[in-house]
């Protein structure tokens, strides 16, 4: 794989750009005229049935070009691969501190836009620099190491069986509301040593959050969850990521504590549903990898790359601040003006040249530099075996539409489907015991030994349904 080597001009002068550039726009009011482009919004319908068209039209204006991500809300975004890399690397030059957010900071827009849940400043390794982040960080990773990784794939596999046998018996499902959105949540409460009865207020916050759609409700519900979370740990530790956060030598204050677990979940449950289901998408879709199914081969980890390349969960992300004011390219870059990296747009930039995506991780789906996901190994693992699972369990599953007819959710930062209704030949269950808990946590509860193959209860529909139905077998009533 070779990259298109650009020549960027970096420096820290404040002239203004050349007329055409994006940063001379009308609508930034440290500068006048109409020479410049309007800002691409990236919310609604539109960007959602076609990113890629937006990408193309802002590639246009160079790596870097003027967008809105909700109204009002202005940001550069990050389309060129080499631009990415160079702002995600640059740490002397952009920080990922929020409170260094111009417009913010100085009421240009409001705090409860339905944006800011994803982007203001919460004390945790997201959104910190230097020492600080470090710190943080080396809590995150020290933790999640403590995750044995055949144990993990367990509660992947029990988790996915318990919902397979859910459905298997319709012949149809929606493989997002009744799969994919749930699967990860299972899978990180186990982690967290959570409660069941947290469940429908954990899937109802992170939604929110990652809609948009009331926000700052789903914010503070999700804040308030995970604060009564880490008050049963501080009485009762178990054996799980939640206790081993608290215990760790960083010495996380509360708040930060409850952030970081903020920061877990968002990471490990909005893009892990994205990637199942994009995945199965893809699977179910694309001859490249249909024919192999059905050949007896189940390509996963092919699929995992292309989709990690082409329709990463998390599209566009990563927001920077300039801390300064800085020219690249021939742009102007205002200090304290947020850059988002298209983390989608980069990697599907025409100056790079690659002739398989398969086996190819220079992609940018898990970020790049010292803020690169620290649990890239772990997301992967779910996803592989959640898609391998499904598969094998439902050989002949196909699309219940035409891939063209599916829908995706609108939204500036994930690549999400609406729904995944699918098809196959009824089947019978395979009585799971259902998702392990870790051991030694004080919630873990008797599982039944043997859950209906078939229930004449029908599966509820949607995420939050699906999860209040669960908690009762879960407890084994």
């Amino acid at each position: 794989m070779t990259f298109a080597q650009p020549t960027p001009e970096h420096s820290t002068h404040d002239s203004v750009p050349p007329p055409g550039c994006p940063a001379h726009s009308s609508d930034r009011p440290d500068h006048t005229g109409d020479c410049g482009p309007s800002r691409e919004p990236l919310y609604g319908p539109g960007f959602a049935a076609d990113p890629a068209a937006v990408y193309g039209r802002l590639r246009a204006a160079g790596p870097t070009a003027p967008v809105e991500l909700a109204p009002g809300v202005r940001a550069t975004l990050v389309t060129g691969y080499d631009a990415a890399l160079y702002v995600l690397r640059s740490t002397e030059t952009f920080s990922k501190d929020p409170r260094r957010w111009r417009d913010l900071a100085d009421g240009t827009i409001p705090p409860d836009t339905p944006v800011a849940p994803m982007m203001a400043y919460r004390p945790n390794a997201l959104f910190t620099d230097g020492e600080e982040h470090r710190r943080l960080r080396e809590a995150v990773t020290d933790s999640l190491g403590r995750v044995e990784p055949n144990a993990l794939r367990g509660y992947v596999e029990q988790s996915a069986d318990m919902l397979i046998d859910r459905f298997a018996s319709d012949g149809k499902a929606d493989l997002l509301g009744a799969y994919a959105q749930v699967l990860p949540l299972l899978v990180f409460n186990q982690l967290f040593g959570c409660p069941p009865d947290y469940g429908d207020r954990l899937v109802e916050g992170m939604s929110g959050i990652f809609d948009g759609v009331d926000a700052e409700k789903a914010n503070d519900l999700l804040t308030r969850t995970l604060i009564d979370l880490a008050t049963l740990k501080r009485e009762k530790p178990g054996h799980d990521v939640t206790s081993w956060l608290m215990a760790h030598h960083a010495e996380l204050t509360n708040e930060e504590l409850v952030h970081t677990l903020v920061l877990l979940l968002g990471g490990g449950t909005e893009p892990e549903q994205n990637l199942i289901a994009n995945s199965l998408r893809l699977l179910l879709s694309d001859d490249r990898f249909a024919g192999s199914l059905s050949g007896g081969s189940l390509p996963v980890e092919d699929a995992l790359d292309e989709v990690l390349w082409t329709d990463p969960p998390m599209a566009n992300y990563a927001a920077h601040f300039p801390v300064h004011d800085v020219t690249y390219q021939g742009t102007l870059l205002r200090k304290g003006e947020p850059l988002v990296i298209s983390l989608a747009a980069a990697n599907t930039d025409p100056a790079l040249t690659a002739d398989q995506r398969a086996g190819n991780r220079a992609h940018l789906a898990w970020s790049a530099g010292p803020h690169a996901c620290p649990a890239q190994g772990p997301a992967r693992l779910i996803a592989a075996v959640a898609v391998e699972k499904l598969l094998d369990r439902l050989p002949d599953v196909e699309l219940a539409v035409p891939v063209e007819e599916l829908t995706w959710r609108p939204g500036p930062f994930h690549r999400a489907l609406a729904a995944l209704p699918v098809r196959f030949p009824p089947a019978a269950g395979s009585g799971p015991e259902g998702p392990a808990v870790p051991a030694g946590s004080p919630e873990r509860t008797p599982t039944p030994s043997a859950a209906p193959a078939t229930s004449a209860t029908p599966a509820p529909k949607g995420p939050q349904r699906v999860w209040s139905s669960l908690r009762a077998w879960w407890r084994g009533e």
